[in-house]
C-alpha cells in the first residue's frame, strides 16, 4: 500500500505532468511535461519569459503547479507539505544559481559544507565532504576565503561544489555560466558534468547558450509555457 503522496516508483527518476503556473494574468506554464532519468543531463533551453525557469522551480519544489504534477522516485512532490518538499531540498536535491548566491559571511568551506549542515551533519563530517569537492573542482585554494574575495569562476565552483557535497540526486543548475567569461562558463561545465555523471546524479541545466546545452544528452526547448524535446545534444 502506499502513501497519499506515493506512486509506483517506476520509469523517470523525476518528472512532471501536465504542468500549469500562472502569475496573475500572465500564464509561464501552459501544459508542461519532463522527465530525466539518474545520471543524465538535459538542457532546458527557451527564449526570456518562455517560462523554463518556473519549470525548474516546479521540479524542484519552490514553487507548487497550479495543475499537473511532479513525481520524483514514486513520491508525488508537488502534493507534499512545504516543510516535505523542504527536507527534499536539504537531502535529494543540488541547486546553482546564476549568481552562485553563496553566503557573504561564511567562508567557502562553510558554503559548501552549508546544506549538509542543514540536514543535521556533523559539522566536522560536513566540511571534510565539502573539502574533498573544493579540492575536485580545484578551488580548495580559496577555501577558508570568504565568497567577496574570490572571483565569479572560483564562485561558481564553490557553488558547485555546494551542490554535489552532499550528495544529492538531482542537481538544478539555472544558467549556471550566465555571469562568467567564456573560459570560466566551459570549466564550471566540464568540471559539473564530469562530476555529476560520476556521482549518476541527474541535471536539469536550464540556458539559453547552445555551447552550454551542448554538455548535456539532451535538449528540452520551452516555449510559450510548453516543453517540447528536440534533438540529442551529445555530452562534449
Amino acid at each position: 500500500m502506499t502513501t497519499p503522496h506515493t506512486v509506483p516508483a517506476t520509469g523517470p527518476l523525476l518528472y512532471a505532468e501536465g504542468l500549469h503556473k500562472t502569475y496573475g494574468s500572465n500564464a509561464a506554464l501552459r501544459g508542461a511535461d519532463f522527465h530525466i532519468d539518474a545520471g543524465e543531463v538535459v538542457a532546458v533551453m527557451g527564449p526570456s519569459g518562455s517560462g523554463k525557469s518556473t519549470l525548474l522551480h516546479c521540479m524542484a519544489g519552490i514553487l507548487p503547479p497550479d495543475s499537473g504534477r511532479v513525481v520524483y522516485q514514486g513520491r508525488e512532490v508537488s502534493s507534499c507539505s512545504d516543510a516535505e518538499r523542504s527536507a527534499l531540498r536539504r537531502t535529494d536535491f543540488g541547486f546553482v544559481f546564476q549568481f552562485g548566491q553563496l553566503v557573504p559571511e561564511l567562508t567557502c568551506q562553510e558554503n559548501a559544507a552549508l546544506p549538509m549542515r542543514l540536514a543535521g551533519v556533523p559539522r566536522k563530517e560536513a566540511e571534510a565532504r565539502a573539502r574533498q569537492w573544493l579540492e575536485r573542482l580545484e578551488v580548495d585554494h580559496v577555501r577558508r576565503r570568504r565568497p567577496g574575495e574570490i572571483s565569479g569562476g572560483q564562485g561558481q565552483r564553490v557553488a558547485v561544489a555546494r551542490a554535489l557535497a552532499a550528495s544529492p540526486q538531482v542537481i538544478f543548475a539555472d544558467e549556471p555560466t550566465g555571469a562568467l567569461d567564456t573560459l570560466n562558463g566551459e570549466r564550471v561545465m566540464q568540471l559539473l558534468t564530469e562530476a555529476a555523471r560520476e556521482a549518476q546524479a541527474a541535471v536539469v541545466l536550464v540556458t539559453h547558450e547552445p555551447r552550454v546545452a551542448a554538455y548535456s544528452d539532451r535538449e528540452v526547448v520551452v516555449r510559450d509555457g510548453t516543453a517540447r524535446e528536440t534533438t540529442l545534444a551529445g555530452a562534449v
